[in-house]
């Protein structure tokens, strides 16, 4: 290759790369970070709707719950969508985020679930009820347990709940503390569990969760649905809007979410139309 012709070849090179990094951000793929399941299964087929309508979006998978807004604050996404508003305020609190919730997804319910007993008032006195041991699910945990009226929680402490919160337990309840995903197993050696339903889906046990839940969360519970998030400065994107209204109005993701919650619509809400499948 003669010199001037390398020239030429480095000097478009050049160009080519300022003219990519000089992008403009609504000309770039949106970037979405997600969790594997139904959650990551729902943000692909909503892609694939954008892609079809001229927006292209890269979904980004993380294995675990801290590189979603490790990324974010990073600026390596646009968005992410993992998380349910306690785990979002816990997060801007110890981290100092910068983050807004831009708008609310897919909530997937939890229940209290008895392979003993149909009805609450059959419970006998004493009766072992496993409940959620991290604090977020305790406290939603609680809420069920005091909805079903089995115990009165203080007043004003609402979903953040823990045991020294219990100021009425008039059956004696004993609450044993167990890590959310082993509640599922702790059905055969209590009498009560709390449970979230799509840990019984992946257990390959949706029908104990079906015919043995007394009592399931519902929209009312749209705190803990898990939202859109982005950082203040980019909340409007307008990729991100256009987005999320194909997310929510796709019939394509409700059909996505219902098979990954076993086509069971007690398992899951959509709060964005009042909590109905």
């Amino acid at each position: 290759m003669t010199l001037s012709r390398l020239l030429l070849s480095t000097l478009a090179a050049l160009l080519f790369g300022t003219a990519a990094a000089q992008t403009p951000p609504q000309q770039q793929p949106l970037r979405i970070g997600v969790t594997p399941g139904a959650i990551a299964d729902s943000v692909e087929t909503a892609a694939a709707e954008a892609r079809k309508q001229g927006l292209e979006v890269k979904v980004v998978e993380f294995t675990e719950w801290t590189g979603p807004n490790t990324a974010l604050e990073a600026g390596d996404l646009d968005a992410n969508y993992f998380q349910h508003l306690p785990f979002l305020e816990n997060a801007v609190k110890d981290r100092h985020y910068k983050f807004k919730a831009v708008a609310v997804g897919l909530l997937p319910n939890q229940g209290l679930f008895s392979l003993k007993y149909k009805r609450f008032a059959d419970l006998p006195d004493g009766a072992r009820v496993a409940i959620a041991s991290d604090p977020a699910n305790q406290g939603r945990g609680l809420l069920l347990l005091q909805r079903a009226g089995l115990l009165r929680l203080r007043d004003g402490v609402g979903d953040r709940g823990r045991l020294d919160d219990v100021v009425a337990n008039p059956k004696k309840l004993k609450l044993i503390e167990i890590d959310g995903p082993q509640l599922v197993r702790s059905l055969d050696d209590v009498d009560l569990a709390q449970g979230v339903t799509s840990h019984y889906v992946a257990a390959g046990k949706a029908d104990i969760a079906d015919r043995h839940g007394l009592l399931y969360t519902d929209a009312q519970d749209a705190r803990w649905a898990i939202h859109f998030v982005a950082r203040e400065d980019n909340a409007n994107d307008p990729r991100l809007l256009r987005f999320i209204r194909i997310y929510q109005e796709s019939p394509a993701v409700r059909e996505r979410i219902r098979a990954s919650y076993a086509n069971n619509d007690k398992f899951y809400s959509l709060p964005w139309l009042g909590g109905k499948p």
